[in-house]
């Protein structure tokens, strides 16, 4: 008999971190089959300064950091680690800075199309992202993740030609910084059991034995 596990998790689709997280998360539920994890993505803005339409990316890393070079050396060991968990970061195709602001929206949306249409979609998005190199800031490259998620894209689509719940997503946002989360993946766990970071499935799956009460399963 499966029991159920709620798992907030507040990510952004430009964060390269939050997708090896969402692997290492996966793996950790893998070896726990009889835990159904009811996941809810929740919205975080790295940089929600960035313009609605983006910005020319190598711009904007010279203009936010003194050492591009560092950053792309950073950027390599990610690819690295990225390779591992089995996704491609190809930083170098990347030519757009986007605000994920839409995306967001877009996530949040996606809850109301069932329980794993949220995670479906911002898979996609970080797919286009990092490995296509798409601008995720564009409202139609939006709906067409969407679309090759299954989600009613045209409807979508016309969503975001409006301003329904941009605010509601800012604050959210604003809600998270305020309870603490200083940067993402943030896993909470049953609602009590906060994990920052990206950590390595044993890490996860500990949290998860104790967000679930099962002490008898915690590695210590």
């Amino acid at each position: 008999m499966s029991v159920t596990l709620q798992i907030d998790v507040f990510a952004d689709p430009v964060c390269p971190w939050c997708w090896i997280g969402k692997r290492r998360l996966e793996a950790a539920l893998a070896a726990r089959p009889d835990i159904e994890a009811a996941i809810r993505w929740r919205p975080y803005q790295l940089d929600p300064s960035i313009p609605p339409e983006g910005l020319d990316r190598a711009e904007y890393l010279e203009s936010k950091f003194d050492d591009v070079a560092r950053v792309r050396a950073t950027h390599d060991q990610l690819a690295a680690i990225g390779r591992d968990e089995g996704v491609a970061l190809l930083f170098a195709d990347i030519e757009r800075a986007p605000n994920s602001l839409d995306a967001h929206r877009a996530i949040r949306w996606a809850a109301e199309e069932g329980p794993t249409a949220q995670g479906a979609l911002i898979e996609r998005l970080f797919e286009g992202y990092f490995t296509n190199g798409e601008d995720i800031s564009d409202r139609d490259v939006i709906a067409g993740a969407a679309e090759e998620t299954g989600l009613d894209w045209e409807t979508l689509r016309d969503r975001l030609d409006t301003d329904e719940d941009a605010e509601e997503v800012r604050e959210e946002v604003a809600q998270a910084r305020a309870m603490g989360v200083e940067g993402v993946p943030c896993f909470i766990f049953a609602g009590k059991l906060v994990v920052m970071g990206a950590h390595p499935p044993e890490v996860l799956l500990e949290a998860i034995d104790r967000a679930m009460g099962d002490e008898d399963e915690v590695e210590e």
